[in-house]
């Protein structure tokens, strides 16, 4: 009883903090997830046991650079590039067979744009036509909520087929379509009240953004698996570290951001 209380009053201040700084201000939403990636950061660097102190430095620059300086929309798709980029090599690492496959270098590449080009991806989806769309990223933060605990509810009513036992022995393919389903009806009530997204594009939206989650979390499993342990960190009591709260999030916020500048385009 007292490990339900304590993540239910985790998960209650942690969706306080988001939703506060997403009615607050944009300026206030960016210095938010500028902190959680530098505590999703701190853990990764644990995770993978990578040493120093460069990646905090590299991270601040590029996090500064894309959120304030850089208007040139042809630099920001070669960080999407990049951020993509190493993404795919980390699905390959999902899948292969090897726990631990990356020299000093690759930890830092991958610690800078799977972290950092994640979370600089997740500030930027809000900002359309020079507005702070509030309701589309808390869409997107709803969709990754409403996955997660249908996965779960739905994985231990019917869960039988195990989906990756070598990396995550408790998840279910039935665990994760329940998700599926219920996070791409939840997608088309969505587009009630953010219309700047049609109906067909918010399930769009939701099948990518739980797909890509779903692997954006058996990745970091797989890392936490590699490291013999099992939170990546202790800050969030009851739910482990930020980037076990995360890791779905920033996966997928590069893929939400390329599909979204997608459908401006083809719209």
């Amino acid at each position: 009883m007292k490990e339900v209380l304590r993540r239910s009053l985790t998960g209650a201040v942690y969706i306080f903090l988001l939703l506060s700084a997403v009615f607050l201000s944009s300026d206030a939403f960016d210095f938010l997830f500028m902190i959680f990636g530098l505590a999703c950061l701190n853990e990764y660097k644990k995770l993978v046991d990578l040493k120093g102190l460069h990646i905090y430095a590299a991270y601040l620059a590029l996090w500064w650079a894309f959120i304030y300086f850089v208007n040139d929309m042809s630099v920001v798709y070669i960080l999407l590039f990049c951020t993509i980029t190493v993404n795919f090599a980390l699905l390959f690492y999902l899948f292969s067979k090897k726990e631990k496959l990356f020299n000093t270098v690759q930890k830092f590449i991958i610690g800078l744009f799977y972290v950092g080009g994640g979370c600089i991806f997740l500030t930027m989806i809000p900002y359309t036509d020079n507005d702070f769309a509030k309701f589309l990223i808390i869409g997107i933060f709803i969709l990754i909520w409403v996955n997660d605990s249908f996965a779960y509810i739905v994985g231990r009513t019917f869960g039988r087929t195990k989906l990756f036992p070598a990396v995550s022995p408790k998840k279910t393919v039935e665990g994760a379509l329940g998700g599926l389903v219920f996070a791409v009806a939840t997608a088309y009530f969505l587009a009630k009240y953010e219309p700047i997204v049609s109906p067909a594009q918010w399930v769009t939206l939701a099948v990518i953004i739980v797909v890509t989650g779903n692997l954006g979390d058996l990745i970091e499993s797989k890392f936490k698996r590699a490291a013999g342990v099992k939170d990546s960190g202790a800050i969030l009591p009851g739910h482990g570290g930020m980037l076990d709260r995360l890791d779905s999030l920033i996966f997928a916020a590069p893929f939400a951001y390329l599909t979204l500048n997608i459908f401006a385009h083809v719209s």
